[in-house]
């Protein structure tokens, strides 16, 4: 009697034990900090997901932005993190990746779907490993009010040259601000500015690479004229763009009051909720008889495997589901300005996004050019972009002084460019 309610008890718990495994198979946690998107995965993502795959059940768990680096360290360590997750590009992610926390990738079947651009901010510095798929950029160019230029009779320019020209109209018509950055916060100036017209001097990834080999110098000849190029816009930034921060800039077009907003993609949807005037817009002008152009497709979020998830296998069907052109369509409609990294061919119905995307077809793309191993150190590259930008703007500093700080700085503790 004694070993036949031991055997009863064995079972139970071995049955237990099953359901207990087969609750969390098909059940997927995804960490992220983008809490604002919480709607779109809800009601859209994961929804057209589970039309292929209704036994896989997911949960969209996101922790405020500025706690969520903090929060999500937390529960790897103790074991509870989701199964899935949202990786910030460069140094954030690859830090999880060395302590084991995320899962390679390279063996997963969409990640054929992405270029070496796209992977280049979840991909180890030897080139070897991608450790999250790549899930969306944010592209730079110029945003304009088609009433202003409409009033001065401009149209798109395709030169820097014409770029002035431009600005030069608005300027003596004196309706609007011709052109919107402010320099107080100083990553508006770099990020909007230095960054958004500077991969057409430096070639791209051409450069961007040169930069982190060692066979380039900050000081060479295509940083020099990216700020010099820099130092020609105080006059036709409007009063006070020197204590201008980044929401005053944002008001300042939204209110249509500026005509030509030098911008990052992810400013469609704001100017949309708050503009009354039609849009349209600009990549960054390549100097005059150059034929070939580069944007700045910046890598922005991806999302990575948790190692240590017990439904892995699940995980995977979705993540390559995230490589499918189902998934770009609805991504990008649903965040206008925020473009899928995968290579499908999407239609994109914001038409000022559309024009943004349009550009991957016309030039070619890069990342930032201070975001991959040159940031690591002191003095951090991409703080000294901010400061120098904003000083060459502000006319305190020579294009030619901001790039010897700048080499000077990275040579201090990078040994490829000492």
């Amino acid at each position: 009697m004694g070993k036949l309610r031991l055997l009863k008890i064995a079972l139970a718990a071995t049955t237990f034990a099953a359901s207990m495994a087969a609750a969390q198979a098909g059940n997927l946690k995804i960490e992220s900090w983008r809490n604002d998107d919480a709607d779109i995965w809800n009601s859209k993502i994961i929804p057209a997901f589970n039309k292929a795959h209704p036994d896989i059940k997911i949960e969209f768990a996101p922790t405020a932005p500025k706690e969520y680096n903090a929060a999500l360290n937390a529960r790897l360590a103790g074991g509870t993190a989701g199964d899935l997750i949202t990786c910030r590009p460069f140094d954030a992610s690859l830090e999880l990746f060395n302590k084991g926390n995320l899962a390679g990738l390279n063996d997963l079947k969409g990640m054929s779907n992405f270029s070496d651009v796209a992977k280049s901010a979840w991909t180890t510095d030897d080139g070897k490993t991608t450790f999250c798929l790549p899930m969306a950029s944010v592209i730079h160019g110029f945003i304009y009010n088609k009433d202003a230029l409409k009033k001065v009779g401009g149209t798109e320019p395709k030169t820097m040259e014409e770029f002035y020209t431009l600005l030069e109209k608005i300027k003596k018509d004196g309706t609007y601000v011709p052109l919107v950055l402010g320099t107080a916060d100083q990553w508006e100036s770099a990020t909007m500015g230095f960054q958004n017209i500077g991969p057409n001097y430096w070639k791209g990834e051409e450069g961007r690479n040169a930069l982190i080999k060692g066979t380039q110098k900050l000081t060479d000849a295509p940083y020099v004229a990216t700020f010099k190029e820099l130092a020609k816009w105080g006059p036709y930034l409007g009063t006070g763009y020197q204590a201008q921060t980044y929401p005053d800039s944002q008001n300042l077009f939204s209110l249509g009051k500026a005509a030509i907003y030098a911008a990052g993609s992810w400013d469609i949807s704001t100017f949309r909720s708050q503009g009354s005037f039609e849009m349209g817009a600009f990549k960054a002008p390549p100097p005059a008889g150059q034929s070939d152009c580069y944007i700045s497709d910046h890598t922005d979020i991806g999302i990575g495997l948790n190692a240590a998830s017990k439904n892995a296998a699940d995980a995977r069907v979705f993540l390559d589901w995230m490589a499918t052109s189902e998934f770009a369509e609805i991504f990008a409609n649903s965040l206008p300005g925020f473009f899928p990294l995968s290579n499908a061919k999407i239609t994109v119905k914001d038409d000022v996004a559309a024009t943004f995307l349009s550009w991957r077809g016309e030039c070619k793309s890069t990342i930032r050019n201070s975001y991959q191993i040159l940031s690591r150190g002191t003095p951090n590259l991409e703080n000294e972009l901010w400061n120098v930008s904003a000083q060459v703007i502000n006319a305190k500093m020579s294009p030619e002084d901001a790039t010897k700080q700048l080499q000077a700085g990275l040579a201090k503790w990078y040994k490829p460019q000492q």
